[in-house]
């Protein structure tokens, strides 16, 4: 597994929020799609409100 670093922005009550997350995944497809999951379960936020401007692998 790789490791990989997911950053962008969600929508809260304020605006938008910035986010940076490391990933452990197969490939970039994968940690985009545990990002998205992992940031909905937490804020409650629907998948359309996530906006995941870079993947990078570390």
């Amino acid at each position: 597994m790789s490791e990989f670093t997911v950053t962008g922005r969600f929508k809260n009550r304020d605006g938008f929020a910035e986010f940076e997350t490391t990933i452990d995944a197969e490939n970039e497809n994968v940690a985009r799609e545990h990002a998205l999951s992992q940031l909905g379960s937490q804020h409650g936020l629907k998948r359309t409100q996530i906006d995941l401007e870079e993947v990078s692998e570390r």
